[in-house]
């Protein structure tokens, strides 16, 4: 059987820097992905990638792309007020155009599509809202990569579904923030799953939102269990990568990328040399 390595990045916000310090580790370590699997802000980071290629060069880049963003009001911090005037039918910036001129800017031009990106292969997650499944983009090489990535990192309030061939899509992050099964689904048979969700997020001071927000936690949090639990009760090699930071930043403060990196970094590297024999399997060494 073919052996396909498959990073899984999973949504997070902000904290994606943090993905960006662990992939520095899984490269010095020797592990490169044949298929990049991300959800929200991890497709992102996985596009990123699969555009630029694998190597330091392109960490580098990806590493100043999330500088460049500490400046920008991506998702502005006032999230319940955004919902309101939502609810109300009052108009608000959409960010959706801000991460729509980030990408581009980045070189995922609204031509580029993924028969473009097969070293590694890019698979991203969205939510297919009709269904409750989650929606694999990708498998159509005919299929823009922009588009899809836009459908990825719809995230109310912020950015409002999208309608896409008939149905309502939007992030990922509602039914596979960790897209295990998704990866499991295109191909994957070896997993490294790069996960930023952080259950200490702060509540904040609206009490309302800070509920509504823990409770998200906990269904992500469960969601992600159980399909870690599906990819080893399959006999699937997984190297889970916890990446908790010191500082619990909310997913719209993008206002710390090197010190996520940073701790990104050292989180995997420190996972990477206490699990060789894991690290040695995925690189195809034989025992």
């Amino acid at each position: 059987m073919t052996r396909t390595l498959a990073f899984v990045l999973s949504g997070g916000g902000a904290r994606g820097a943090l993905q960006v310090g662990a992939l520095q580790a899984l490269l010095e370590h020797g592990l490169t992905p044949e298929m990049l699997v991300g959800t929200s802000i991890g497709s992102v980071n996985a596009a990123f990638l699969a555009l630029h290629g694998f190597s330091r060069e392109s960490l580098d880049g990806l590493a100043e792309a999330w500088r460049g963003v500490a400046n920008q009001d991506l998702l502005p911090a006032n999230y319940v007020w955004l919902a309101v005037r939502a609810m109300f039918g009052r108009t608000v910036k959409d960010p959706a155009a801000r991460i729509r001129e980030f990408l581009i800017t980045h070189g995922i031009t609204p031509e580029l599509q993924f028969s473009a990106l097969d070293k590694p292969r890019l698979v991203i997650v969205s939510t297919d809202l009709n269904t409750g499944q989650p929606v694999l983009h990708g498998l159509e090489p005919d299929e823009t990569v922009l588009d899809a990535l836009l459908l990825s990192t719809a995230l109310p309030p912020w950015v409002m579904p999208v309608k896409n061939q008939g149905r309502y899509e939007m992030d990922g992050g509602l039914v596979s923030n960790l897209p295990i099964e998704p990866a499991l689904r295109a191909g994957a048979t070896e997993i490294v799953a790069l996960d930023l969700l952080d259950t200490r997020e702060p509540m904040g001071r609206n009490r309302i939102a800070g509920i509504l927000e823990k409770v998200s936690i906990v269904v992500e949090k469960r969601q992600a269990d159980l399909e870690l639990e599906l990819a080893r009760a399959l006999g699937v090699a997984i190297l889970y990568v916890d990446l908790v930071g010191k500082t619990p930043f909310p997913i719209w403060d993008f206002k710390h990328p090197d010190e996520l990196i940073a701790e990104g970094y050292e989180i995997t590297h420190r996972l990477l040399k206490n699990n060789q024999d894991v690290v040695a399997t995925m690189q195809g060494i034989e025992e």
